[in-house]
């Protein structure tokens, strides 16, 4: 994947060092990376913009394969390509959210697991509508908060209703489980359109209390889309994100989800969003994404 001598500090910041292409070019990998520097539908501190470029400079620290303590060896012959940034208006959210759906189409048929990189979490829904061609498509999403809410101040697609929206335009979303739930402040009416649909709603107590219980709750034998929000980590270990909530899952538990959700299932696509580089100066937080993305794929291609 990387020219010998290269150091994560050096040279051009792809993802993981693979070869950059348009989202339409003519490139074929198994994966197909897409950034999404979008942040406007924020309620609470901006930065999530700058996450695609700064989980770049990250994923340089874990360019694979990887061989373990063990001598085996992860994501070895697995290809890469970066498909750049949607091109995205300053400030018109229909037209970005359209040109992220038609991006994300271009992405999926060119690679077996498109991997996207938020941006805030509105830029989920017109992801997923590059989905809609997916029988009985699942969400696992990992996240502090539902983003079920159907309008906030106003509107209906801030990054509190992603999976409203979804739910709404997509007859194959058949069901998603959200795991990490925590916060003093829930909108009563999100919650209950949510299970009176029949989602899963799964809080990080339940993790902390009986992790075996909820893996078992996880889909199995589905085609399954995951969903990572920055901030279903406890801030305590990835504190760069808009809306931290104390309390939060761990590293490990994040991974014990993810990889029981990719050993389970077929998983067609994954993102990760609401990381804001700009409120962590250590640097960390896009680094322990960069390291979440990269485990999840090599639980994928296993």
């Amino acid at each position: 994947m990387t020219a010998p001598g290269h150091l994560p500090y050096s040279g051009i910041a792809t993802f993981a060092r693979a070869p950059h292409a348009a989202p339409d070019g003519d490139w074929r990998s198994d994966v197909g990376v897409l950034g999404i520097p979008f942040d406007i539908a924020l309620g609470f501190r901006p930065g999530a913009r700058f996450a695609p470029r700064a989980l770049r400079e990250a994923s340089l620290r874990y360019v694979p394969p990887f061989t373990g303590l063990d001598g085996t060896t992860r994501l070895g012959g697995v290809t890469f390509t970066d498909a750049g940034d949607v091109v995205l208006p300053s400030l018109e959210p229909e037209l970005a959210r359209d040109r992220t759906t038609d991006a994300a189409r271009q992405v999926r048929e060119r690679c077996r697991l498109p991997v996207f990189l938020g941006g805030d979490h509105s830029v989920t829904f017109p992801l997923l509508r590059a989905f809609g061609d997916v029988p009985e498509l699942h969400v696992v999403q990992l996240d502090a908060h539902l983003d079920f809410t159907d309008t906030r101040n106003d509107t209906r697609y801030s990054n509190s209703s992603p999976f409203r929206r979804a739910a709404e335009a997509l007859p194959n979303l058949v069901h998603i489980t959200t795991v990490g739930l925590r916060g003093l402040r829930f909108d009563g009416e999100a919650v209950a359109a949510a299970r009176a649909r029949g989602h899963t709603l799964i809080p990080v107590e339940e993790v902390a209390a009986d992790l075996a219980g909820v893996l078992a709750r996880l889909p199995t034998g589905k085609n399954v889309y995951l969903s990572v929000d920055a901030d279903a980590l406890d801030p305590a270990v990835l504190p760069g994100t808009s809306s931290p909530e104390p309390d939060g899952l761990s590293y490990g538990q994040a991974m014990r989800l993810l990889a029981e959700t990719a050993r389970r299932n077929t998983v067609v696509g994954l993102d990760l969003v609401e990381l804001a580089p700009n409120l962590d100066p250590s640097g960390r937080s896009e680094l322990i994404g960069a390291r979440l993305i990269m485990e999840t794929l090599a639980e994928v291609f296993r």
